[in-house]
């Protein structure tokens, strides 16, 4: 079908049902789970695959914004717009975002909602799926796609398709209208969904037009409506993101597009196909969806396993041996270890709360912290003192800054060091070293075209990230 079609790109999550490995600010789609690409740079290549697809727009949480950007131009895709969540109003006000910002262009625009966070196997076959819901979208339905299944899932909502649709032009696929959405059931219920026939998963995908869109959600939430529109309306940009009216989109209700619309407009449809599809909502739908070896396990990185099977480890920095368990996940970071059964990934929530109730930073980053101007990794820390490796982008710089309670060291390991203290520019090569004192205005610049890459050492009273004063920073920091 010769119509073009708006890919809408939906990364705000920062979960961590895949800790260690995901951390809320560096969640699942921004990491190479299935492959070598990042989740959400296979979704969008996913979506650039198709046919008369135009550059995508991605709505997304602040936090992310320079990793999203970074991950962008690493694959060479130039968004049409990214639009910054200040916080999660889940999915029916981001996609609003999106809708009314492609009503501009042309309020009949054919949008495609996909999460930067699933897995699709068959390419072909999603793109037959899709020219179904294309037709079926301009034929003024709102269209999700519904993954036939492969087994009595209890972690998918399901869809019952109701009466089967005729269009004039010929389809792929068949579509239908939707009967009844359904909650994640237990086994027995599921089971007897897959015996009755006429079930899918409900994938949380969807086609419509921008216009069907908006008009939908002001039938039926027009309190959503009201707010994301005046959001839109107050929108600001800021280094090439699109920041929507804060207090107007913080006063949005936040619910999702399958409650606030899908089960309760009379225009839902459903194409049921088969795709390979998964959402990687825990560590044991990536384990059944990984390639194994011959005992069922799946293995990354440096692992020695022995009398194990059916079992997923995963190891990022050192060796991890794992003898005589079966049904077991082991992820190994720099900072944290999990072991875990793979029938108790409902604990893991558990064990997060506990670190947050502990005020434990395990489950917000990794070691490895990601800035816009590059990263920062500790290395060692101990009474008065920490120490950091720093790497800086070319022609990157970080904020001038003042710290009330730290002095710094900082040795070159490779490239080259701009260094400004009190307004003194000095130029520091490798090997060489300056020193920060307490209090000093300072700054850090790569004036290079190689990574430069240094070690920290910092010491004083107190050394929390947030002992720092910025009078000017090029990423519109404050804090």
């Amino acid at each position: 079908m010769n119509v073009n079609i708006h890919p809408v790109i939906l990364s705000g999550g920062g979960g961590t049902r895949l800790w260690p490995l995901s951390r809320a600010n560096y969640p699942k789609q921004l990491l190479p789970l299935v492959g070598k690409e990042t989740m959400l740079q296979a979704t969008l290549a996913r979506a650039a695959a198709l046919s008369n697809t135009q550059a995508p727009i991605i709505v997304c949480n602040t936090e992310h914004r320079f990793l999203i950007q970074e991950q962008c131009e690493a694959i060479k895709i130039k968004p049409e717009a990214i639009y910054l969540e200040s916080a999660g109003r889940n999915t029916a006000p981001a996609i609003a975002l999106a809708a009314f910002h492609l009503s501009q262009i042309d309020e009949n625009a054919l949008m495609i909602v996909l999460p930067a966070d699933h897995v699709i196997d068959d390419q072909v076959a999603f793109a037959q799926a899709v020219e179904t819901a294309k037709v079926a979208a301009q034929e003024d339905y709102l269209v999700t796609f519904g993954v036939v299944p492969s087994a009595p899932e209890t972690g998918y909502g399901y869809i019952k398709a109701g009466t089967a649709l005729s269009f004039a032009t010929p389809i792929a696929l068949a579509a239908y209208q939707v009967q009844s959405f359904f909650e994640k059931p237990n086994r027995e219920t599921a089971t007897a969904y897959l015996q009755e026939g006429g079930y899918t998963w409900n994938s949380g995908m969807f086609v419509f037009t921008a216009k069907n869109y908006l008009q939908e959600l002001q039938r039926h939430r027009p309190d959503i409506f009201a707010a994301v529109q005046k959001a839109w309306q107050e929108k600001t940009t800021d280094l090439g993101f699109i920041l929507p009216g804060k207090d107007a989109f913080m006063a949005s209700p936040s619910d999702s597009i399958d409650y606030a619309i899908m089960q309760v407009t009379d225009r839902a449809a459903v194409v049921p196909a088969q795709f390979g599809w998964s959402d990687v909502g825990s560590w044991d739908s990536l384990w059944q969806i990984a390639p194994k070896d011959s005992d069922g396990n799946v293995t990354s990185g440096d692992t020695l396993v022995f009398d194990t099977q059916k079992s997923y480890i995963r190891a990022e920095n050192r060796l991890v041996a794992v003898i005589g368990l079966d049904d077991v996940i082991v992820i190994e970071t720099a900072d944290a270890v999990l072991v875990m059964h793979k029938s108790k990934a409902q604990h893991l929530k558990t064990a997060i709360q506990q670190l947050e109730s502990s005020q434990r930073k395990e489950h917000l980053d990794h070691l490895r912290v990601h800035r816009p101007w590059g990263w920062y990794e500790g290395i060692d820390k101990g009474e008065r003192f920490q120490v950091k490796r720093i790497m800086v982008k070319p022609g990157e710089k970080l904020s001038l800054q003042m710290h009330h309670h730290r002095a710094e060291h900082w040795v070159v390991v490779s490239g080259t060091a701009k260094v400004t203290v009190e307004n003194q520019e000095t130029l520091f090569t490798e090997n060489q070293s300056t020193y920060i004192p307490l209090g000093k205005s300072h700054r850090l610049e790569n004036p290079g075209k190689i990574p430069l890459h240094l070690i920290e050492v910092q010491s004083g009273t107190y050394l929390g990230e947030d002992d720092i004063v910025r009078f000017e920073d090029s990423y519109g920091r404050t804090i």
